[in-house]
């Protein structure tokens, strides 16, 4: 039995939007949404290689970390060294051990900030990317907002202010696929920033991105189950 892939394929991914992008395009040449399509393709091409530098471990970091702990070493050493050779008075001693204790909280204090600094640069740089695909969602809602079943199908009376619309029932059903199909792989170049991630917070920005564009999705569905149901026809899913 063939197993089943278990993990996104980035290529297939980015292979897909670029079909996407150029059929929008094809059917809806110049309009906005071939606008977002292409951008949406940069995205994605980028998303995999941002993803994969982000979880690289930051050498210079570590390297200063790998200091700091030589140098708490070599501090105990002294002080150790210290207290067990110099004949010193008792409370030579405790300013001695006081001074040392001082010393060891501050550097240990700086060894855990920077420790703690490489995840939450990795986490603010793949919150930015997320964020990014968020943005982009909510674009393709702005530009489906105003597609009504009711402009394609001859009960719409237009104004001077009227947005600019597909005629037919036809074009306006494939621009409402469309805009679905483009926030379904917005969720899915999303879960590229999860790949062996456990950060909560980028998980829980990665589920949000999912149920916008999911929550978002529900909503042009409703538009197309309405306009198929007047129109008295459904789209061919063949016809891309």
């Amino acid at each position: 039995m063939l197993e089943m892939p278990t993990e996104l394929r980035a290529t297939e991914i980015v292979a897909t939007i670029y079909r996407l992008e150029q059929r929008i395009g094809e059917r809806f040449p110049g309009s906005g949404l071939s606008h977002i399509a292409a951008e949406l393709l940069r995205v994605s091409e980028d998303a995999s290689q941002r993803s994969e530098s982000f979880r690289q471990p930051n050498t210079a970091l570590r390297g200063l970390i790998g200091l700091l702990l030589v140098f708490i070493g070599g501090v105990l050493t002294y002080t150790a060294t210290r207290l067990r050779f110099v004949d010193a008075a008792a409370w030579e001693v405790m300013e001695g051990i006081e001074a040392a204790i001082s010393s060891l909280v501050f550097l240990g204090a700086a060894v855990i900030f920077l420790g703690t600094m490489e995840s939450r640069l990795t986490r603010r740089r793949t919150l930015s990317a997320i964020q990014e695909l968020r943005e982009l969602a909510h674009i393709v809602d702005m530009h489906q907002l105003t597609k009504d079943p009711e402009t394609a199908l001859g009960t719409h009376v237009q104004t001077q202010s009227s947005p600019a619309r597909p005629v037919t029932p036809f074009l306006l059903g494939r621009y409402l696929d469309y805009c679905t199909e483009l926030l379904s792989l917005i969720g899915k170049v999303a879960v590229f920033y999860i790949h062996g991630v456990h950060d909560s917070a980028i998980l829980a920005a990665v589920d949000n991105v999912e149920a916008l564009t999911t929550g978002l999705s529900r909503k042009i569905w409703q538009k197309i189950m309405i306009l198929n149901a007047v129109d008295g026809s459904d789209h061919d899913p063949s016809v891309r």
